[in-house]
């Protein structure tokens, strides 16, 4: 398993946000995390990247526990958010250079060609991007060093349904032997290209199967 999480708890104050989770992600999959707004899906996928820090339990993550990760950790887990916050003053073609620094495996060529699949418009600055096109951007950004897994909270929340079908078929075809780790509240936005699927509710995971067997 590519991300396994043993009794994950973790309670702000008397909310208990999660309980209990025993998540098994498999290595290759398009595993999805499905649940209504405050089901816990967040701060899950928060917990496996150390964002936060559970109160008890453990989550492994390319077999290294998570509050142990590296900044070399990180050259193979992308992380992608629907609140994630961007240099506005820079242009979009500034970002990926920016970024391009950090990251040895950064790939140019399949930047280049995500940009152009998605049409995104590389001189226009962050802050004049619309949600679709910023949430393109922040999607190419985590495909462009081609990490071993792909961690997206809520993605795709906030689309058309046209952007939002090509925002998937981009990413899929570029995902290649990357494990994506997707939630959403909306079944209808994923369901078509997941292998897995996970459902949760009030901090509680409820189930975990294959498409198939489901």
């Amino acid at each position: 398993m590519i991300v396994r999480t043993e009794s994950l708890n973790k309670a702000f104050g008397r909310v208990e946000v999660l309980r209990d989770i025993c998540l098994q992600v498999p290595e290759g999959s398009a595993f999805a995390l499905v649940g209504t707004n405050g089901a816990g899906k967040t701060t899950t996928l928060r917990t496996l990247v150390n964002i936060m820090q559970p109160d008890s339990g453990c989550a492994h993550i390319l077999d290294t526990q998570s509050q142990k990760l590296t900044h070399e950790d990180f050259y193979r887990i992308g992380y992608v958010s629907e609140n994630q916050k961007l240099p506005e003053r820079l242009s979009v073609e500034q970002y990926f250079e920016y970024l391009s620094k950090l990251y040895p495996n950064w790939d140019h060529a399949l930047q280049r060609d995500l940009t152009r699949y998605l049409d995104l418009p590389i001189s226009r600055s962050l802050n004049n991007l619309s949600h679709g096109m910023r949430m393109k951007t922040v999607l190419i950004a985590g495909l462009s060093f081609r990490p071993k897994l792909l961690i997206l909270d809520e993605p795709l929340s906030g689309m058309d349904s046209l952007t939002r079908d090509e925002v998937v078929e981009g990413m899929l075809r570029q995902a290649e032997d990357t494990t994506i780790l997707i939630s959403s509240h909306e079944l209808t936005e994923i369901e078509h290209f997941t292998t897995h699927i996970a459902f949760m509710d009030r901090g509680r995971l409820l189930f975990q199967e294959s498409i198939e067997s489901l």
